[in-house]
């Protein structure tokens, strides 16, 4: 078992340009008035591709990076939805190494800036409207960006995994050479965080996002799914409710905290506000955004699961840095096995002196 981030080959869509427009489309999707398609540079000197949803009168804007063997084509309609449903912007991003087998790990984490960059630049999001949200695989660069980011709002993560080497084996430890140390990260963001996982994930195990959540900062109620896979979440009508309940809770936080961070403001103090807990869970709102038609979005959820998820497989290892991890272990376990037996030669030695 191991760890893959880049799209499919071939990729499950081409850029085209408009003649007419200059604009970038993405074929086969028709396009649409309130998304733009982009081309990124990252400060590695990669170009990646974006896409931007808007949604009317949104306040709060997701940074959504995808999981295993997907790209921002199969993740279309799901991006759609999801905007529509909880009522934000929303960017998703491919990563660096499109089409390609292989990549690294700070490649993710530069093609990630770039995405958080262009909200800030081009659509002028601010840190403290930003929800992260990292799936499978992708927490790893959501994780990663949240610690640099103090007032960020939230961060979701969906399907996390420890690290990349506790994926394949059951180490206590964390080694030089592992790569997404989530572990070790994790208790560094400072903002609300969401976990969400199934508890039958024969990919990325329960444990993982369970242990995740304990050692966050600041805990919101985990969404852990019974039965749930690694590639079927959305199916469940839990997935669409909760996370719903999540934005709802943290645009709340957000605008009880600029206001009374305002007032103090307005009084001469500079103090910098204290983040509120979001545990609670919130009151219903009474705009009808917590009262939503669950056969009508667990249909179109089973549409895009249909339509982009292949049978789930035990995730690839096309990393380098993944590959020399299973060596460097490998060879530590086989040299671990004759000190192992000279220790129990000594044990035997120091019992046999016992009873002369």
């Amino acid at each position: 078992m191991g760890v893959s981030v880049f799209p499919p080959n071939p990729p499950s869509y081409k850029i085209t340009r408009d003649e007419a427009t200059e604009l970038l489309l993405m074929d086969p999707f028709p396009h649409r008035e309130n998304v733009d398609v982009l081309r990124l540079p990252t400060r590695r000197g990669n170009e990646i591709v974006a896409m931007y949803i808007r949604y009317p009168m949104a306040v709060t804007t997701l940074l959504y990076s995808h999981g295993n063997a997907a790209d921002i084509g199969q993740m279309y309609e799901l991006f759609i939805e999801l905007s529509i449903h909880l009522r934000v912007n929303l960017m998703g991003y491919d990563y660096s190494g499109y089409g390609q087998s292989s990549g690294s790990e700070q490649n993710t984490y530069a093609d990630i800036e770039a995405a958080y960059k262009c909200l800030e630049e081009t659509y002028g999001a601010k840190q403290e409207n930003i929800i992260l949200y990292g799936q499978s695989v992708g927490s790893g660069p959501t994780v990663d960006l949240a610690t640099r980011l103090p007032r960020l709002r939230a961060s979701i993560l969906h399907s996390p995994i420890l690290s990349g080497l506790r994926v394949m084996y059951p180490v206590k430890r964390t080694y030089w050479f592992d790569i997404y140390k989530n572990i070790d990260k994790i208790s560094l963001v400072r903002c609300p965080v969401l976990v969400i996982h199934g508890t039958a994930d024969d990919v990325v195990d329960f444990s993982h996002g369970k242990q995740l959540w304990e050692l966050c900062q600041e805990k919101y109620e985990p969404l852990w799914l019974k039965g749930g896979n690694h590639c079927d979440l959305e199916l469940f009508p839990e997935y669409i409710a909760h996370l719903k309940k999540f934005v709802s809770a943290v645009e709340k936080s957000s605008s009880k905290r600029n206001s009374s961070f305002s007032r103090r403001s307005m009084e001469g103090g500079c103090e910098q506000p204290p983040r509120r807990s979001v545990d609670a869970p919130p009151r219903k709102s009474k705009d009808g955004r917590e009262k939503p038609r669950k056969s009508v979005d667990r249909l179109r959820f089973q549409g895009y699961k249909l339509s982009h998820v292949e049978k789930p497989e035990k995730l690839k290892v096309p990393f380098e840095e993944m590959e020399k991890a299973r060596r460097s272990v490998d060879i530590y376990r086989e040299k671990s096995q004759p000190m192992e037996r000279a220790r129990k030669s000594v044990d035997w030695l120091d019992r046999s002196r016992a009873t002369e």
